[in-house]
């Protein structure tokens, strides 16, 4: 009995030191890894306008090659996702006609001021315009986060931009306004705007930009508000049958899949650091010769 008592207490003395060491081993790497992040950080606030911006480009780029090469790092769950909204587009199929129909009969009972908007806001040059504004605003103000926030637009942007641009061609759906149905199809249609209704762009354009920026606010009302005015643009092209019902909402899809994509980007490579981690107590017990005690650490 006595020797089951000392296995015992020797045992339970092995997993405590272990304990201890591993939670002061975690607590060093996060030490070391924050250290890191935040010399890092202190060196880009040193860097000039000229290397700010060499640097942002080079975060942009990174951004656009992740958004294109991600479905090759997809898992289990990525597919599965997949999966479900091509089985969800194949179900909108069924009423796309409809709703096109139901769409361009209220054309006429909306505002002229709200669909010009809705409009504009999908467009390229108008959209630019915005990310780049809020990219000048970061460099200019020195503000990290808002220049994270404009690198950001700009990538998704440029993604799903040119995702687009290549997408229409090579897809050559049937616009809604041409009456040739929702499954007919001009592959590779060259410069015929009739045929491009997929992907539609001022989807693509609006709900990345409107997606990208409401990320940025945790209130609920001011997301909601955000993403709400994204939408206008999207649901516009409805109304004007020049897109279907599946166009918008794959389009909205896609979009929300490279603005997250984008994200995480910046965030696993740690391009932009502007918040500082808060540190936790981290109690350990400790036990040495002829002491025992609780030890707290910052």
């Amino acid at each position: 009995m006595n020797y089951l008592k000392y296995l015992l207490l020797s045992t339970l003395l092995v997993v405590i030191s272990n304990t201890s060491y591993a939670q002061d081993a975690r607590i060093a790497t996060d030490s070391t890894t924050t250290e890191n992040t935040l010399n890092q950080s202190d060196s880009r606030k040193k860097m000039t306008t000229w290397q700010t911006i060499k640097y942002d480009g080079a975060s942009i780029y990174g951004g656009v090659k992740n958004a294109y090469t991600q479905p090759f790092r997809w898992k289990g769950k990525n597919w599965l996702t997949f999966g479900s909204i091509m089985a969800g587009t194949a179900i909108l199929l069924t009423v796309d006609e409809p709703t096109s129909e139901y769409f361009a009969d209220r054309a006429d009972d909306i505002p002229q001021f709200v669909r010009q908007a809705s409009f504009r806001f999908g467009k390229p040059l108008f959209n630019y315009g915005l990310t780049t504004s809020v990219y000048a605003l970061g460099l200019i103000t020195k503000n990290e986060k808002i220049r994270k926030t404009g690198v950001l637009l700009i990538a998704s942007a440029t993604a799903g931009g040119l995702l687009q641009t290549v997408s229409k061609t090579l897809v050559g759906r049937a616009r809604p306004l041409t009456d040739k149905g929702n499954l007919h199809f001009k592959f590779y249609s060259g410069g015929d705007a009739a045929f491009h209704s997929f992907p539609s762009g001022h989807a693509i354009l609006s709900i990345t930009t409107a997606y990208a920026i409401g990320k940025q606010f945790k209130n609920p009302f001011i997301k909601g508000g955000i993403y709400a005015l994204g939408m206008l643009s999207p649901v516009s092209r409805l109304w004007e049958e020049a897109h279907w019902l599946t166009d918008v909402v794959l389009s909205t899809a896609l979009s929300i899949a490279i603005v997250d994509g984008v994200e995480k980007y910046l965030e696993k490579k740690e391009r932009y650091a502007y918040k500082d981690r808060k540190h936790k107590i981290n109690w350990n017990l400790r036990l040495g010769a002829g002491q025992i005690g609780v030890v707290g650490q910052f």
